[in-house]
């Protein structure tokens, strides 16, 4: 009976340390933030989070204002909701507020990568030398290039007409901008033949459309993936995916293309002579992959939609675009050279910057999350100051609390092109309050999880955008259809993806 007894305690002790680990006991403290644990031992609201992330923080936002802590999957959150009190976070030290802790459990259990102790230096100092100042210069060449394969391959004389083609929308986009921005990074396709010519147009464009199609089969299940919600059988297939682009991006591979990118090239070069081995650099291979091209192909279909959908838009971005051309000395015509927009000219486009810029407000809602290393105060805006508990993690969604927000955005559901636009040349300012709101959007993060590669993306977005302008005639099937709605289980990962495509026509205007 004794044994028995003793067994029975062991199980119920193991019961109790479980469910205070998942926080079933834990209690609000004072000062601290209202409490929300919900039912579920260990999962709390994870389920409410996952299915639409925006509705459930509404709701906590209605119900305890602009802070409070929620049980999600393990981890106590604490959600600041107060655009004017960001600045409390973003700037805050990395000793009291990490945002790498995060991050390195997301990249190991989606892409299988385990950062050194200094990944994190090495992709900072790369990005800074290859996608900012002159080294951008040649990154945005190297994207111009490679648009030019993917979208102007089959340039000729337009007599006789040019046939309308129709496409989904977001799979011409996102296909256009990815492949393109896959050979600017990872290269061409090895040179053949005697004379040492190129292996030619049809290789990079076969290989870079195969890439493209795995790519998306992952791209679907990344958001189930890093949230550990995915079948079983649908996480075989991502573990398969994973090891197929191991394989494909390979240290090996990627070193006999031609034409690989300084950045893409020198990260890689550092990590080996860090000592990181051969099978986790080719891991961080498709890590670079995901990061660099995950966004910007729908971003761009956002951008070129809301384009289509508004004439007025349309009519004076495409006025923008031809100025620059023609004031580059370049001319598009029947039978002539194909344009190269540089980075020089993209400076010189305030009015597709400003439509850029709207579209990201729209549709990018990314998580920005830091892990809590220290028993510390978080200071409102209006003075109030809560304590935030060691081991916690502090979470800000912009998306929700900047972006979609009526008195800093009025009307935020409309896409306004010249929202952003000021046409003085000042800085355009915002306000909640009647206070000026420094975090008015971020669709880049902020402080230390900052995109470093937001300049080569915005460059991606309007390189596109300007090459369907100057060489296709565009129209949707339907003028009529609605912007379709966000794919809510993307919540919090970027930029967003519509539920369902749209269909477009086009030909080439030459």
């Amino acid at each position: 009976m004794a044994l028995w007894e003793a067994i029975l305690c062991a199980l119920l002790a193991a019961a109790f340390g479980g469910l205070y680990l998942a926080g079933a006991f834990r209690k609000r403290r004072a000062n601290e933030p209202p409490l929300e644990k919900g039912l579920i031992p260990w999962l709390g609201h994870a389920l409410a989070f996952r299915s639409d992330g925006v509705d459930f923080l509404r709701k906590m936002q209605k119900k305890h204002g602009d802070i409070f802590t929620v049980l999600l999957g393990g981890y106590h959150f604490t959600f600041l909701m107060d655009p004017l009190s960001f600045g409390a976070v973003v700037k805050e030290a990395r000793a009291k507020l990490d945002f790498n802790e995060f991050a390195e459990e997301l990249v190991e259990k989606v892409f299988g990568y385990q950062p050194s102790s200094l990944s994190h230096k090495i992709m900072d100092s790369a990005s800074t030398k290859h996608l900012k100042g002159n080294g951008l210069v040649v990154m945005t060449q190297a994207m111009m290039d490679g648009l030019q394969t993917v979208m102007l391959h089959s340039l000729g004389s337009a007599e006789g007409g040019r046939p309308w083609e129709q496409d989904g929308l977001f799979h011409f986009c996102y296909n256009t901008v990815f492949r393109a921005g896959y050979l600017a990074l990872y290269g061409n396709e090895p040179r053949k033949g005697e004379n040492g010519l190129p292996g030619g147009e049809k290789d990079d464009l076969r290989h870079s459309e195969e890439v493209y199609e795995e790519f998306r089969k992952y791209d679907k299940l990344f958001p189930r993936l890093a949230t550990s919600t995915l079948s079983y059988g649908k996480k075989r297939e991502a573990e398969r995916l994973k090891r197929l682009f191991w394989g494909l991006l390979s240290v090996n591979n990627v070193h006999q293309k031609d034409n690989i990118s300084g950045w893409v090239r020198e990260q890689e070069q550092q990590l080996a002579e860090e000592g990181m081995p051969e099978y986790m650099r080719d891991r961080f291979m498709f890590l670079l992959l995901w990061a660099a091209q995950g966004n910007t192909g729908p971003a761009s279909f956002w951008l070129l939609l809301h384009l289509m959908k508004n004439p007025k838009a349309m009519e004076d971005v495409r006025k923008e675009v031809d100025r620059v051309l023609r004031e580059s000395g370049q001319e598009v015509k029947p039978g002539g050279a194909v344009i190269n927009v540089t980075k020089e000219m993209l400076t010189d486009t305030p009015v597709l910057d400003s439509a850029v810029e709207e579209t990201l407000r729209l549709a990018a809602a990314p998580l920005l999350i830091r892990a809590v290393k220290e028993d510390m105060k978080l200071k409102m805006s209006d003075g109030r100051e809560y304590a935030v508990r060691k081991g916690d993690r502090i979470g800000i969604f912009p998306y929700l609390s900047a972006h979609m927000d009526p008195e800093i955005h009025p009307e935020p559901h409309v896409f306004r092109y010249d929202r952003f636009l000021n046409q003085n040349g000042v800085k355009k300012e915002f306000y909640k309050n009647g206070e000026k709101v420094k975090y008015f959007t971020m669709p880049w993060g902020a402080g230390t999880s900052m995109c470093p590669g937001r300049f080569f993306a915005v460059n991606e977005m309007k390189l596109f955008v300007f090459l369907m302008l100057t060489y296709f005639e565009l129209q949707l099937v339907n003028q009529d259809v609605e912007v379709p709605p966000l794919e809510k289980t993307r919540y919090g990962f970027g930029v967003m993806q519509p539920t369902y495509d749209v269909q477009f026509r086009y030909r080439l205007r030459y």
